[in-house]
């Protein structure tokens, strides 16, 4: 009997999606600093008796954060809560954004905003930096006026990268399907993969039937002569 490389088997799809590491995104690094910033700036510029706008500040900065980190665990088994959970933090990050666009007029201080001198740098800062110790340092230097505009910049650029992760997570649930759909497609290939073995295995049943009546004959031929 010749010997055949066997061929592995196709791989069975797996139900469980793959867990997106939320640390490494960039727009879950930026929620960091805006929850911790925000903590800061409302203890530093807020009443912390009698004023509402401190305790919802500071939950929807939680929020936009904490659901990011919901919704990549709750989408290795469900697509469609992911994208749930995606929008709630989206729309906390955009309360919170509107909360700092309230407070800068209602205190007589200037939005930044293309053509002020210190537009361009805030920018490119909040571009290149995502990590708390690049932030954490001015916290207690910066006036309000700059927290509230560089709090606004990352709003904005969470809300922007948000939007296209989505559009991504959208499309995979598009072209993979849900849970029920995986699960339908592993039980499929678990079956194509049982069909299959079983094939090649009748194949060497009947290969090894066919050499051993060539034995038998070849034996029977022996004992004439």
């Amino acid at each position: 009997m010749e010997n055949k490389q066997q061929q592995p088997a196709k791989q069975i799809e797996s139900v469980l999606r793959k867990q997106a590491n939320w640390k490494h995104l960039w727009f879950y690094q930026k929620t960091v600093v805006l929850y911790q910033l925000t903590y800061t700036f409302t203890r530093r510029f807020l009443p912390q008796y009698g004023d509402r706008t401190v305790d919802q500040m500071v939950q929807a900065a939680r929020s936009g954060k904490q659901n990011i980190v919901e919704g990549s665990a709750d989408g290795v088994t469900s697509a469609q809560m992911e994208l749930q959970l995606l929008n709630v933090a989206r729309s906390s990050t955009q309360e919170l954004l509107e909360d700092y666009e309230d407070y800068l007029p209602a205190h007589h201080l200037v939005r930044w905003t293309p053509g002020h001198p210190r537009f361009e740098a805030m920018l490119t800062f909040c571009r290149t930096h995502n990590h708390m110790s690049d932030y954490e340092k001015f916290f207690e230097k910066w006036t309000d006026e700059e927290m509230a505009n560089i709090a606004i910049t990352l709003c904005r650029m969470v809300d922007k990268m948000m939007m296209a992760y989505q559009k991504k997570k959208e499309h995979e649930f598009i072209t993979e399907g849900g849970i029920h759909e995986r699960m339908t497609a592993a039980r499929l290939g678990y079956r194509n993969n049982q069909r299959e073995t079983i094939e090649k295995l009748q194949k060497v049943i009947e290969m090894l039937r066919q050499e051993n009546t060539m034995l038998k004959n070849k034996l029977k031929g022996m004992e004439v002569k």
